[in-house]
């Protein structure tokens, strides 16, 4: 069969800058937005766009992440000439197996499943990002432009710019030069890690990277720097709709704060649903004495306490006299009687037990950060967890 355009999702990342949160599953896994997983997003962006082909590609504790999506069919992506495949690293019989050794040495590794599309076109995307894109839009340009590559890319601060990959136009717009992170930005398009390529031109490129002993297998570092110095022409796809990295703990909770503000990104719009494989649980439950304000509350909550402007996932439980300020609590977590927990992400399953305080309000320090409890840990009574603490186990509270 051949298609327009395939995607390739690369979900395979540790997220060690999550810390906790990411001991145990991958980061595409990690809960997000009350009822949903990262992951979610980009599969929903695929579907909406008419995409319905996708490759997962997992790597560290895909256990999880890879029953999460099963067949895809939360995603309208169980189709039968296409669907979402699950491709973690293999070993071919007489070669050694490794891990991917970077994303492009991971596209190459799946070459054979792309081929078996035959398509025109790859979409790379990656499974860390919260958005809200229409690639469809992004590939009419691409093609429009008789681009070889095409980045998705958005303005952003200089400051952010020296930990992105920075590209600067010519006359004609094209793109005339990129540069991974640079010390010194010249520019402020910041590359999204969202590209369309023309397959047959990925495919001569990923060869020959692979081939290359002194190469870091790496699209920014490696792909895109060959692709300029052989003259291809590279197209920047100017996104301006909402854009959030959550690779570390404070943009992973600014950007679920972000979830309260419809104005920023809106989760009720039918025209573009983002879809997940959500657990069977009966309504939430708001307590007489409960008082719930500004904040999401996913089914299967039991609230007796104070929520505001915090993201309650399935099954969390806030008992009387609880409070729950500027927080997100992942799910099946329970804070007990006369307990606070402000400005802090609680980990699934995690129990806080009565009397204790996690998190601090922000003090204008640059030391300030939010406090993190990872998963299945038991906070215990009348324990003080301050700003910026890491909780991997309960041993440690």
């Amino acid at each position: 069969m051949s298609k327009s355009c395939i995607a390739m999702l690369l979900a395979g990342g540790q997220g060690s800058r999550l810390y906790a949160l990411t001991r145990d599953v991958a980061k595409p896994g990690v809960p997000f937005g009350g009822k949903y997983r990262i992951i979610d997003f980009p599969l929903s962006n695929c579907a909406n766009s008419g995409i319905d082909t996708v490759g997962v590609l997992t790597q560290y504790r895909p256990l999880q992440l890879n029953s999460y999506i099963g067949n895809g069919q939360p995603w309208d992506l169980d189709v039968d000439d296409g669907g979402v495949y699950i491709l973690p690293p293999y070993q071919s019989a007489g070669e050694k197996g490794s891990w991917f050794s970077g994303t492009a040495n991971a596209i190459y590794q799946n070459m054979a499943f792309i081929e078996n599309y035959d398509p025109e076109n790859v979409l790379i995307l990656s499974g860390d990002h919260i958005y809200k894109m229409d690639y469809a839009a992004m590939l009419h340009e691409h093609l429009e432009k008789n681009a070889a590559l095409t980045i998705s890319v958005q303005q952003v601060s200089m400051q952010e710019a020296t930990r992105m990959g920075i590209m600067n136009t010519g006359d004609d717009g094209y793109i005339c030069e990129f540069e991974e992170k640079p010390a010194h930005p010249k520019s402020d398009l910041a590359s999204m890690g969202i590209y369309i390529f023309n397959w047959q031109k990925l495919r001569h490129y990923l060869i020959e990277d692979e081939n290359d002993p002194n190469s870091q297998k790496d699209f920014g570092k490696n792909i895109i720097p060959s692709m300029l110095a052989a003259g291809e022409k590279l197209w920047p796809y100017k996104f301006e709709g909402y854009w959030r990295d959550v690779g570390t703990i404070t943009s992973l909770w600014d950007a679920n704060m972000d979830m309260l503000t419809t104005s920023l990104i809106d989760l009720y719009d039918p025209s573009w649903p983002i879809n997940s494989r959500s657990p069977v649980r009966p309504p939430h439950y708001t307590g007489a004495e409960a008082e719930v304000i500004n904040s999401i509350v996913s089914e299967g909550c039991d609230i007796c306490g104070k929520v505001e402007n915090s993201v309650l996932s399935p099954s969390v439980s806030v008992q009387k006299n609880a409070k729950v300020l500027y927080s997100v609590l992942m799910p099946g977590a329970v804070i007990e009687e006369d307990t606070e927990v402000e400005y802090a992400i609680i980990g699934e399953n995690t129990v806080v037990h009565r009397g204790a305080h996690i998190g601090t309000a922000p003090d204008g320090t640059a030391e300030w950060g939010v406090a993190t409890v990872g998963p299945n840990v038991e906070v215990r009574e009348g324990a003080t967890v301050p700003a910026s603490a890491m909780i991997y186990d309960s041993e440690e509270v």
